[in-house]
């Protein structure tokens, strides 16, 4: 009874580490379902492969190594990181960092576009409307906060 119960385990294991490889790997008839899901034929037979190379001890990085060197680096869903794949995944990288360098670059600007009203200021250079009205907000300052216990909620809720 207690053999028993150790075979149906490991058996269980190996069902369970067969499926999560299947996961792992595209279809090739499909393309869009990984094996696991996939009744194709060349699917069935590829879940039987990953049975058979768990069934000679292989570990799971051998079976992907023996499935992309059959079937290429196509048919597993992670592809590795190497020179031909670095654009893809950069890409993302470089579009956020040079969103933020140039929305850093714009609020640099304006400080300094400041500066400069001020010094046209101090040389008595004439301000656009829209020049004096920046100036203005910048040097008045904001209206104190009401002191009421419903204020001081929303504030403490940040409702305002």
């Amino acid at each position: 009874m207690e053999k028993r119960d150790e075979d149906l385990k490991k058996a269980q294991m190996l069902d369970a580490r067969a499926r999560n490889i299947s996961h792992n790997v595209r279809c090739t008839e499909c393309g869009s379902q990984s094996i696991e899901d996939s009744q194709a034929d060349v699917a069935i037979l590829l879940r039987q492969l990953i049975r058979d190379e768990i069934g000679a001890g292989k570990t799971d990085k051998e079976i992907y190594s023996k499935l992309e060197d059959e079937f290429g680096e196509t048919v597993l869903y992670a592809p590795k990181f190497d020179m031909q794949t670095a654009a893809l995944w950069l890409t993302p990288v470089l579009i956020a960092g040079g969103t933020a360098a140039g929305l850093a670059y714009s609020k640099h600007r304006q400080r300094t576009n400041v500066h400069i009203m001020a010094l046209n200021l101090i040389r008595g250079v004439s301000l656009t409307p829209k020049e004096r009205v920046t100036i203005l907000d910048l040097l008045i300052p904001p209206p104190p906060p009401p002191q009421g216990v419903v204020s001081r909620l929303r504030r403490w809720l940040n409702l305002r």
